[in-house]
């Protein structure tokens, strides 16, 4: 099973990029080239432990559907979303914060998958899948990142 971690340094208060990072407008938005649009569940604002979320986008070509539940939620530090339905054979994605010394925040990012198909679906994460989930990560962190530090995220936490 791929294990991508992803760490990111966000000069900003630890609650706006906590809440940042589970707006689902700001998912919408960081996501434009793969057209993701939350179709059920929680829809838009901040979504919190126990909901889900019904995604659409197109990745690879195809457009597809995943939902995820917010398993555990420890705020502003913690949380974790979990698939409960799509095309991943499973997927668990935990993001963490932690206040720096200097006052910025380290945003990590531990995202575990396996692909369907058994040896295929293997075969189709060693040779782009992994990295396809790592670019498609870094993009949504580093918009996360720019919102943030640019002071123009209220649109973002607000409803």
């Amino acid at each position: 099973m791929p294990t991508l971690v992803l760490d990111t340094t966000v000069n900003a208060p630890i609650e706006i990029v906590f809440d940042l990072a589970r707006s689902i407008d700001l998912h919408m938005y960081s996501t434009g080239k793969t057209n993701e649009k939350a179709i059920a569940g929680v829809t838009s604002g901040l979504i919190e432990a126990g909901k889900t979320v019904q995604w659409r986008a197109k990745h690879l070509g195809v457009y597809q559907t995943l939902t995820v539940r917010i398993t555990k939620m420890e705020k502003p530090y913690f949380f974790e979303d979990k698939m409960i339905q799509g095309v991943f054979q499973s997927m668990e994605h935990q993001h963490l914060f932690e206040e720096q010394a200097d006052g910025a925040v380290l945003m990590r990012d531990v995202f575990n998958f396996r692909a369907p198909l058994g040896p295929l679906g293997r075969f189709a994460e060693w040779s782009f899948l992994t990295q396809y989930m790592r670019r498609f990560l870094e993009e949504r962190n580093h918009i996360i990142k720019l919102v943030a530090e640019s002071g123009d995220y209220s649109r973002y936490l607000e409803g």
